[in-house]
């Protein structure tokens, strides 16, 4: 049987603590959701990317949807990636003219999702963001699907 000193012990232990406080830190949200610098955490959790044809990011403060309109965009099929923080779920439903094209949602784990969406013809898309799980901060980009 192994015996490992006392202060050995402590080393690993002191160890062990760091690296679950390093852990549980990478999920969490930023301190408060209001006072979020949303362009600083969309960019570092879901930059933008060649080829983005679509993008946004805000906070979800009540339960009102937030609408973003797009340009027109190419008939084709897509990627549409969306990311929130704070807990909970976000949903998007995502539209050209009155035609809804997809429903996704996120889980609001810092974690992205992603969908292909398939656009029939060329149009601008209507994209709106609303949770019961209020505060959030949520990002989204869409991008032509590879291949």
């Amino acid at each position: 049987m192994l015996k490992f000193s006392l202060s050995l012990r402590r080393i690993g232990l002191v160890g062990i603590a760091a690296a679950t406080v390093l852990a549980a830190s990478a999920c969490q949200a930023p301190a408060t959701i209001e006072k979020a610098d949303v362009a600083a955490w969309r960019a570092k959790v879901l930059p933008t990317v060649s080829g983005t044809v679509v993008e946004d990011a805000g906070k979800i403060l009540n339960r009102e949807p937030l609408t973003k309109k797009s340009a027109r965009i190419p008939a084709g099929t897509y990627t549409f990636t969306m990311i929130c923080d704070g807990g909970g779920k976000a949903f998007f439903a995502i539209s050209a003219g009155s035609s809804k094209i997809a429903d996704a949602t996120a889980a609001c784990n810092a974690n992205s999702d992603v969908v292909k969406i398939k656009v029939p013809s060329a149009s601008a898309l209507t994209i709106s963001t609303t949770s019961v799980d209020v505060p959030q901060i949520f990002a989204y980009r869409l991008v032509p699907a590879a291949g």
